[in-house]
């Protein structure tokens, strides 16, 4: 019996296992290079994420918006530069507004809708200050 022509067909069946072996290394070197750079990104993703999470509690809370009337900025302005809780009547008198009573009601209408914003806090019954 001839096992040359067996053995030759070993060979070739051998030589194309090999190549396909290689090839198939070859691939997973790259996949593998290409893993190292997804997982670095992911870490740098992570440490990303817990510094800013971190810096959250630092960072301004986004104040509401405002109320479509030109006197409350001027009321946020007059408690920005208020060194205590403000009466309704004394941010009137800030205003350059009269001292009427319709005057001084309407300015406390809006202290407590400031109030509901979460932008003031009302101390006691008619005092107001900045929220802290």
């Amino acid at each position: 019996m001839n096992l040359r022509p067996l053995l030759d067909a070993l060979d070739l069946q051998e030589d194309a296992a090999r190549a396909l072996a290689d090839d198939l290394r070859g691939q997973i070197g790259e996949l593998q290079g290409r893993l190292r750079e997804a997982e670095t990104h992911l870490e740098h993703l992570a440490i990303t994420r817990k510094t800013v999470t971190g810096l959250a509690d630092r960072l301004p809370a986004g104040s509401p918006d405002l109320p479509e009337h030109p006197d409350y900025p001027r009321i946020l302005a007059v408690f920005h530069k208020a060194t205590g809780p403000l009466r309704a009547r004394d941010v009137c008198e800030a205003l350059d507004h009269k001292l009427l009573p319709k005057n001084v009601e309407g300015t406390r209408a809006k202290l407590k809708r400031l109030v509901k914003l979460g932008i003031l806090t009302e101390i006691d019954a008619g005092s107001f200050a900045r929220k802290q």
